[in-house]
């Protein structure tokens, strides 16, 4: 099913003269970057290049040492609540062990807002309709992921701050995660990935990170 266009994801994000550091070493210096409504954007660059860190840090997560994040709507007003556009997906499973999969996502949906009506259909487009009773202990890496995702769909926000969100998705898992991110971009939404390779099935804006030099992406 093709969910309807959303405007309220369009959100720009606009970086300038971001420094990011972990105890004593820099990670990055001087950096830059201006995000569209329908960008994706690649982070690549070696384990410890500040890829993780910088999406912690537009989440709110990190604080940077130096520079600012500011998200705009496209109206132009400053957006005031950074957390009703944001959604951060990162390395730790948010899945409980002892809860049924669709206990866990309608409680979910009613912590961010979302119509539990939606968790049936989110669970379809995830392709876990037929493990919406199974507790989460009991989900494959996979599936786990799959259901990460179902969480995503159900905040609905504007930018995605992704980390490595292919890992540990199978061949069928990596077209499903494609289509979410083409979607989400043409509906205006920003993705910002974290990645070793390249992101399935769509175009990204690949941007490396790993030295001390001035980072600029517009």
């Amino acid at each position: 099913m093709t969910a309807p266009a959303r405007s309220q994801h369009e959100v720009g994000l606009q970086i300038r003269g971001l420094a990011l550091q972990r105890g004593f070493r820099r990670l990055v210096t001087d950096f830059d970057l201006t995000c569209a409504p329908g960008d994706i954007i690649a982070l690549q660059g070696p384990n410890g290049s500040g890829k993780t860190t910088l999406l912690r840090a537009i989440a709110g997560f990190h604080t940077p040492a130096a520079g600012r994040i500011t998200l705009s709507h496209t109206q132009g007003a400053e957006v005031e609540e950074p957390g009703e556009v944001l959604s951060f997906l990162g390395h730790q499973d948010p899945i409980k062990a002892g809860e049924k999969l669709i206990d866990q996502l309608r409680f979910w949906a009613d912590l961010c807002g979302a119509s539990r009506d939606h968790v049936t259909e989110t669970l379809a487009r995830v392709g876990l309709t037929k493990q919406a009773d199974l507790q989460g202990g009991v989900l494959s890496a996979g599936q786990r992921k799959r259901a990460a995702l179902a969480r995503l769909l159900l905040e609905d926000r504007a930018i995605w701050l992704l980390d490595e969100p292919a890992s540990p998705l199978d061949q069928e898992g990596r077209a499903l995660l494609g289509a979410l991110l083409d979607q989400h971009a043409k509906q205006g939404g920003i993705i910002l990935a974290a990645v070793h390779d390249p992101l399935p099935t769509v175009t990204a804006r690949l941007l490396t990170l790993g030295t001390l030099e001035t980072g600029v992406a517009a």
